[in-house]
């Protein structure tokens, strides 16, 4: 069989096809997060203020973390 190589009007259009495509899956990806997330807060409150504060409190060493390292690799 021949090596038939595309042509580059359909890698192209392949291209354009999958760059509409992502955002939309960045939308469903980013609503399922949301979901679960409330869903976690909305169980966390339910089992007491304790819980809550310890959860927050870990959340935001997690963030400030993730935000040391993003500086320190960022160059």
């Amino acid at each position: 069989m021949d090596d038939v190589s595309r042509s580059p009007v359909a890698t192209l259009a392949e291209e354009t096809l999958l760059g509409l495509l992502l955002p939309f899956w960045q939308l469903v990806i980013g609503a399922f997060v949301v979901f679960v997330v409330l869903g976690s807060v909305g169980r966390l409150a339910r089992r007491g203020p304790s819980r809550m504060t310890t959860a927050l409190l870990v959340t935001a060493l997690a963030i400030a973390g993730f935000a040391v390292v993003g500086v320190l690799l960022e160059s």
